[in-house]
């Protein structure tokens, strides 16, 4: 663990949970101030985030059960459950005869109720815009994907200028490209699109960071003179 972050004000560096973590777009601009530990099921996956973050602890391994027996190690988990499910892409191509209707994966849900009620730290959770009403509504919607918190998001501005139909296994996204690593990694344009905005992600670490700042100075209780100091 490094130097604080000089942004934390006189909290201590983090303790960081990145779930369904893929090849860490959002983590890119973190830096290596906080302890993060990154959760990847594809172990060719998780190779190629350990190549990127090498400072990182990365766990191979089922996210949604790490974060029911880790969830308070930490001071902030971010969490990307599986989205194609409650896309209206998925929706359209049951619709055109592409693929079969299926469920939508409450996973997202399970573990937006689980945080809300019984987890002490700050947490992110992203996905994609459903196509059926929201059942829980989410705190913000930045760029293409809503984003549920428990502190407060302003609005901020960000296009994603990425063409989800342009990009190939060999595209540069976000500054990041996959070219260095050869197929047997598996499907690299997936991975690249899969990517959170590397800005949004910093945004929301530093409005958790912000909020975890507010609280730990509302528990400094300021030192006030009394008449027994005169007595010593």
């Amino acid at each position: 663990m490094s130097k604080a972050n000089p942004k934390m004000g006189g909290v201590k560096p983090l303790k960081i949970l990145n779930l369904y973590a893929g090849i860490g777009g959002n983590r890119k601009l973190w830096g290596d101030n906080h302890d993060i530990t990154a959760v990847e099921f594809d172990k060719n996956i998780a190779a190629v985030y350990s190549e990127f973050y090498p400072n990182d602890t990365v766990v191979v391994g089922d996210a949604h059960a790490y974060l029911l027996s880790h969830a308070n190690e930490f001071d902030v988990i971010w969490a990307s459950p599986p989205c194609p499910t409650h896309s209206d892409i998925r929706r359209c191509g049951v619709h055109s005869g592409q693929y079969e209707a299926v469920y939508p994966d409450m996973t997202l849900y399970q573990e937006i109720i689980f945080l809300q009620n019984f987890f002490k730290g700050k947490f992110i959770i992203e996905n994609v815009k459903p196509y059926y009403d929201y059942l829980i509504a989410p705190t913000i919607t930045l760029g293409r994907h809503p984003f549920w918190t428990n502190f407060n998001v302003p609005i901020y501005e960000e296009k994603d200028k990425r063409v989800h139909n342009n990009i190939s296994g060999k595209s540069t996204i976000y500054g990041i490209n996959l070219n260095a690593f050869d197929n047997s990694i598996g499907d690299k344009r997936k991975m690249l699109r899969n990517m959170v905005n590397p800005k949004i992600g910093l945004f929301l670490l530093d409005m958790a960071i912000n909020a975890i700042d507010k609280e730990h100075k509302k528990t400094i209780v300021p030192y006030i003179p009394s008449l027994f100091d005169s007595l010593v």
